[in-house]
Formats: structure tokens, sequence, C-alpha cells
């Protein structure tokens, strides 16, 4: 099902899907490919942090659902030099650093429905050239799919013209109980190290191991273990590969879980610690600080200042991949 949900502040109406496949039940929007809102049968709480209106979204929200992109998390300065050129890049976190892509990125703008089915949907966008600073025009294509088992399945692919930072990532944020806080979720990450940040929130450029800090979810245990802000990037491994597990969420109060399957080579966690949205969430949910926790699969953040992280760079000829399922069960 299709109807409208909202209108863009130029003019352009922004539709809402209906996906039914399952056992889940997704509503998204052509609207930064958002996933609004996600349902599980016998569960009645969303899943996925979400606005019953669109003009919250333009309003409040902090990139829940969206895609982020063209270039997902932090780039130091805005500062970008690929194949001896230069580029200054949008400067949209603390007025200093890039941030997702820019103020206007992919995740702020509308797409296209290509084409869609009962438990599925593709979106397409094209970037020009120089859009918030990135070189090469970028073509990129989003598909949403429920597959058998409980499983939201996203693959992303892209291309361009001239040499370009490609790293797409799927950006909601998930609350499994409907108790308005994911602190005490329980994580599990496959990685043995970690990327310490400044504080700034940009990585110091040190790959650290887990063993001995907070960030050791290598065995299950509640994501407040960490024991401040939490916006860190997980090294699952050094290069884009086959599709696998690296991750699991889980709230024993519901007994809902979460298993995360990717091909990507780093995993951002941010446990929504600075939330706090001044109007209610789906169903008249509350969106304070921990409302909901981000686990977002992409290359490793600003990799274009680090050589030996996994790059982002897309050339023209190549197609950029991504390919992750949220599976989703209950005991």
């Amino acid at each position: 099902m299709i109807e409208d949900f909202g209108q863009m502040p130029d003019g352009p109406p922004v539709q809402r899907i209906r996906l039914i496949g399952g056992g889940l039940t997704a509503h998204v929007l052509t609207y930064g490919t958002v996933l609004q809102d996600l349902r599980l049968e016998g569960h009645a709480a969303p899943l996925v942090l979400g606005f019953a209106d669109f003009p919250s979204y333009l309003k409040h929200s902090r990139y829940f659902g969206a895609t982020a992109g063209r270039c997902a998390n932090r780039i130091r300065d805005g500062h970008l030099e690929l194949d001896g050129q230069t580029y200054q890049l949008d400067r949209n976190f603390l007025g200093k650093h890039a941030l997702h892509g820019g103020a206007v990125s992919m995740g702020k703008q509308l797409w296209t429905l290509e084409d869609h089915a009962m438990d599925w949907a593709a979106f397409s966008i094209v970037l020009e050239d120089g859009h918030m600073g990135y070189p090469g025009r970028l073509k990129a294509r989003v598909t949403y799919a429920l597959l058998p088992g409980g499983v939201f399945d996203v693959q992303m692919e892209a291309t361009t013209d001239a040499p370009t930072l490609c790293n797409m990532a799927h950006h909601s944020y998930w609350c499994l109980d409907g108790s308005g806080s994911a602190a005490d979720h329980l994580l599990q990450v496959d990685a043995d190290h970690y990327l310490p940040v400044d504080e700034e929130l940009i990585p110091t450029g040190e790959v650290a191991a887990v063993a001995g800090t907070g960030f050791d979810f290598r065995t299950p245990a509640p994501v407040s273990q960490v024991g401040s802000l939490f916006d860190h990037s997980f090294c699952l491994s050094r290069q884009r590969g086959l599709i696998r597990p690296v991750a699991l969420l889980r709230s024993a109060a519901s007994g809902v879980g979460l298993e995360l399957r990717t091909t990507e080579p780093g995993l951002q966690v941010y446990d929504g610690a600075k939330l706090d949205i001044p109007v209610p969430g789906l169903d008249g949910q509350k969106m304070s600080a921990h409302a909901g926790i981000a686990i977002e699969p992409q290359v490793w953040p600003d990799a274009p200042n680090n050589p030996d992280f996994p790059q982002a760079v897309l050339r023209p000829g190549e197609t950029y991949r991504q390919h992750s399922q949220f599976k989703i069960s209950k005991d």
C-alpha cells in the first residue's frame, strides 16, 4: 500500500509504503528511505524509533531509520584528498567536521520509488558532482525486503562517473521492548578491536583491543557497561566480504532479539545518549536519552585521513555493494 505521508518544503509529496512479509510489517518513506516503523507479529511495540508525522522528521529526526551517505559517519575537518585533488566537504558536525554526507545528505532528500511489491521496495537517488563538496555524480539504489524468518533485508548499490567516496549506512535506532530505553539491552559484537575517539568523536587513528575495556562485547553484556558516551566503531574486518553474522542485540524484558549480518568491515554503535526529542514518537513513546541504539554497518569512520583503515573510495566502472540483514525473533 502506498499513501501520501507529507510534503517536502519545496512542494513534492512524500510517500509511505507498507511492506508485509516474514512475520514483519514495515512502513518506509521516500524521504531518506526512512524506515519509519517496524513491527514483529506477536509483539505490539515498534522496534525502531520513528515519528507519526512528517514535519517531525524535518525538525527533530536524528537520522531515524534513514540511509546515511554518500559517506556515513565523520570525516575530520571535512577534509578530503583524493588522487592528488583536495576537496572541502560540508562541515555539518560542530561546524568543523563532515557527518553522514553533509547537511543535505541522501538521508534528508526525496528518493524515487522505482518499484515495489507486497514485501519489498526499491528506491534510487542521484547526487550530482560537487554535492556537499564531494566529487563525482553518484547514482545510488536501496532495496528493502521482508524475508521469511523475520528478516529485514537491506541492499545498497552505487556507481559514480568520477573517483569519490561511498560509504552508506542504515541508521535505525532500535528498542526491542517498548520501554523507552535500550540501555539494558544485551549486546554482542564479534570484534576484538575498536576505534578510540577524541572529545569531538573523531577516531584518534589507534586501533585498540577491546580486552579489558568497557567495549568488550565479545560475550553479551548490557549496552550501559561502556559507562560513558558510546558512539564508537568496532573493527569487524579489514575489508568488505561475504555477508556473515557480526552482532546480536536482545531485550531480556521482551525476549525480542536481533541478529545482524553484514558484508561490511565496521560497525558503528551509538547508544542514543544525547537523544532529547521534544515530541513523542510512534505510539506516544518518549525519545529521551538511550531511547534507542543505532547499530550501523559501514566502512570505518574518517578513513580518508587514516590510510591504514579500510577505504571508502569508489571509482568509475566499479559498483559499491552493501548487504545487511536484521533478523528479528522472539523467545
